[in-house]
């Protein structure tokens, strides 16, 4: 009986920490989501110095050196060429000196190839419509109707080329897109639209609140009051 009833203690106690444990997970970011806003942001914003004490930081957090790769190369849809190749310049230079100082990085999975006879049109629309949970409208309004040449390119060459590689994940991807959006500033209905996404694809509340402070560490408070002001938005919006 003795025995029973001090099993019996020990699982509920096991569960307890477990359930406490998962409760606080989903309270913040992972430390390696919280890397990959820093390395978004730093590259985003052109801070090569800081993106190297965040690129150090993710790879000693377990980061995939192709998972660092596949955010940076993300950045570029959202901040240009001009910025993603100098983040991938930055991270080669802080490799390099990693194996310099003996360290071997996990280098991670490789994107698998896409084979499909649908368009990347269709596919894009169709991720497009999974990240938010929303029907495309056939007819189209506002930019997408003014200059239809960029709606095909959003749907074909961002949703189905980017989103659809595998390396990262969406909740990854949209963390790091929310990331540049917030660190470039100035489109803040664009930051609205993803960080909504991104409460629809699992990420919560809190964990954009967390987010919103590794954007002021890593950027600046400007940033993040403009970032948790759309937020407020977002989640008033939800209710």
């Amino acid at each position: 009986m003795k025995y029973q009833f001090l099993l019996t203690t020990i699982l509920f106690a096991l569960l307890t920490t477990l359930s406490t444990r998962a409760a606080q997970a989903q309270d913040s970011l992972s430390t390696q989501q919280q890397s990959l806003v820093a390395i978004a942001a730093s590259t985003a914003k052109g801070n090569l110095k800081n993106l190297d004490v965040c690129l150090n930081k993710g790879l000693d957090a377990g980061l995939p050196v192709n998972s660092i790769k596949e955010a940076i190369i993300h950045v570029y849809a959202y901040a240009g060429f001009p910025r993603s190749i100098r983040g991938l310049q930055t991270m080669m230079a802080t490799i390099e000196q990693r194996q310099a100082n003996g360290i071997e990085d996990q280098l991670g999975d490789q994107a698998t190839p896409i084979d499909s006879n649908i368009s990347k049109y269709d596919r894009g629309k169709a991720i497009l419509e999974q990240l938010t949970g929303v029907a495309e409208k056939e007819t189209k309004t506002g930019y997408a109707a003014f200059a239809p040449t960029i709606e095909v390119f959003l749907k074909e060459h961002l949703f189905a080329d980017l989103f659809e590689r595998d390396v990262l994940s969406y909740q990854e991807r949209e963390l790091v897109t929310v990331s540049v959006l917030s660190a470039i500033g100035g489109v803040e209905p664009m930051l609205q639209s993803h960080l909504t996404i991104c409460l629809n694809i699992g990420l919560t509340s809190s964990q954009l609140s967390h987010f919103v402070d590794v954007i002021e560490k890593q950027v600046g408070k400007d940033e993040a009051a403009s970032a948790s002001k759309v937020l407020k938005d977002v989640l008033r919006k939800q209710r």
